[in-house]
């Protein structure tokens, strides 16, 4: 936590995205593929890969403000890679992540469901965190965010979409009595970014109130915690 509060306060360099990107590409490269945390990184990796080029491509690429939108996706991509460095290392990641390290070698766990318990996790906790971190940083209130946030999150609707396309069986396989159905229609994308902005709002509404800021950003992360372990339950062939 003390590194992320040392980089809240730090200022983001212009090629931020890239050395996230970098870490991402050395995380996959040492992981097995199966391995349910490269499952989440090689989907996320590819979207932030993609807000790199949006962002080269400055307001064409639909960020105007190229300082904001950097500032933005580091400090939520810092969020993911502090996880795994924690876990690495043997100490306890926030508990949204959890699931992922505890479950991310089980045989009855499919990739589709390590990479929606990854982007539970990212989206649910982090997102929030990632706002407030990018506001203390750049010394705004979240409004001054709001076009990027939205800008970010139109692109993390394409990981969603990309898991679906790369991980999700093909229609002869996914019968509606599949239970990997049941926890496809169980967590909406849409519905944990917008539980983001209004967690972010309301934790930079809280900044001076420092132990209720705690308490609900414990409270958030154990209960997208608890979202992540029911999306990792094993399934059966």
């Amino acid at each position: 936590m003390a590194q992320l509060e040392r980089f809240a306060q730090a200022r983001v360099p212009a090629h931020g995205v890239d050395i996230v990107i970098a870490r991402m590409r050395a995380l996959g490269a040492d992981l097995p593929p199966r391995d349910g945390v490269a499952v989440f990184n090689r989907v996320y990796l590819s979207v932030t890969e993609a807000v790199g080029r949006a962002v080269a491509q400055g307001p064409a690429g639909g960020f105007p403000d190229a300082a904001a939108a950097v500032t933005l996706d580091v400090r939520f991509a810092e969020r993911y890679l502090v996880a795994v460095d924690a876990a690495a290392h043997g100490a306890r990641p926030p508990a949204c992540w959890r699931p992922l390290f505890q479950f991310r070698r089980h045989p009855g766990v499919r990739p589709l469901q390590f990479a929606l318990a990854g982007v539970n996790a990212h989206i649910g906790h982090d997102l929030a965190l990632a706002v407030v971190d990018a506001c203390r940083t750049l010394d705004c209130a979240p409004d001054a965010l709001e076009d990027e946030f939205e800008r970010v999150g139109d692109l993390l609707v394409t990981l969603e979409e990309r898991i679906r396309e790369e991980l999700m069986p093909g229609p002869d396989l996914l019968q509606v009595a599949d239970p990997l159905t049941h926890l496809l229609g169980s967590w909406s994308l849409e519905r944990a970014r917008d539980g983001a902005w209004g967690a972010a709002r309301a934790l930079w509404a809280l900044r001076e109130l420092p132990s209720v800021a705690a308490e609900f950003t414990h409270r958030l992360d154990t209960s997208v915690g608890l979202v992540g372990r029911m999306l990792l339950t094993p399934l059966p062939d």
